[in-house]
């Protein structure tokens, strides 16, 4: 669940050393610092030709970074990518604009969205439907990028029930909220790359107080958190950033869902919310 420990970046080991580089060192350490995440995909003969250098010196130059060989260094650039650093997703091949992207860009999100409603059995959204629109209080929780999408979920909620909280909350630490989490609670985690241990101590805790978890996940995380809930989402992209639309459309599916279960009460509120929005002339 949480993000894996990475020994110091690719990046970071060349940037150490690269004041005291030869001519030759600094064209291949200029060729990794560009796109870190295309050495992944290169071998050292590739890497060499590119740099306009020999295979001794790639050998040289890798070792003077401390890895063992030329595999050990890619195999670091390719956990840096499947965790998500967008320095390393960028690679030169990518179009940045044009109708081309645009078109790509569309379809990745289609495909995403279909992708990830095939593996997410319906059955399971409308049981934690059910469970949300019941529990005592919801716990959203997500940070970066988790934080917004938790955020929108929490706006939906709240229209139709009360009890709904956002966590991290802005320059406040977790522990009082953590010691309100009970048995007839449900927490909603966002657990989306790059996910920060955090995220696996609050899951922690949330189990230990017996709360019901819902885990939403990006398509890399194939173990099971322990969840009551696990929804895995689609978030491949045909750029650096991953594409989230799959994420919204499972916030959208899953807020209607509780809507239509919190039926007469939920529709009290929400008049309740309109009356309020004309008093108060917000509109």
């Amino acid at each position: 669940m949480e993000a894996p420990s990475i020994p110091q970046s690719l990046s970071a080991r060349i940037r150490s050393c690269y004041g005291d580089l030869s001519p030759t060192d600094r064209r291949l350490a200029d060729l990794m610092l560009e796109y870190p995440g295309d050495i992944a995909s290169y071998s050292a003969s590739e890497l060499a030709r590119l740099a306009n250098s020999s295979n001794a010196a790639v050998s040289r130059f890798v070792q003077r970074l401390g890895f063992r060989n030329y595999e050990e260094l890619r195999v670091l650039a390719r956990e840096a990518k499947s965790w998500g650093s967008p320095l390393y997703l960028l690679n030169q091949a990518q179009p940045g604009s044009g109708p081309d992207f645009v078109q790509a860009h569309l379809k990745t999100c289609a495909d995403n969205i279909a992708g990830s409603f095939q593996q997410i059995d319906p059955a399971v959204i409308e049981d934690l439907a059910g469970a949300v629109a019941s529990a005592r209080q919801v716990w959203l929780v997500g940070f970066r990028n988790s934080y917004f999408l938790a955020g929108y979920l929490r706006w939906q909620f709240i229209q139709v029930r009360d009890g709904v909280r956002l966590l991290p909350a802005a320059g406040e630490t977790l522990g009082e909220y953590l010691a309100g989490f009970g048995p007839d609670d449900i927490a909603i985690v966002f657990g989306l790359r790059r996910r920060l241990p955090e995220i696996g101590r609050i899951v922690t805790a949330a189990r230990r107080a017996g709360t019901r978890i819902a885990y939403v996940a990006d398509h890399g995380l194939t173990e099971d958190p322990g969840a009551t809930w696990f929804l895995r989402c689609d978030t491949r992209s045909h750029g650096p950033l991953d594409n989230h639309v799959a994420v919204l459309a499972l916030c959208h599916v899953l807020a209607n869902q509780v809507i239509a279960r919190t039926g007469t009460e939920g529709r009290k509120r929400l008049s309740s919310i309109e009356e309020m929005h004309e008093n108060l002339d917000e509109f």
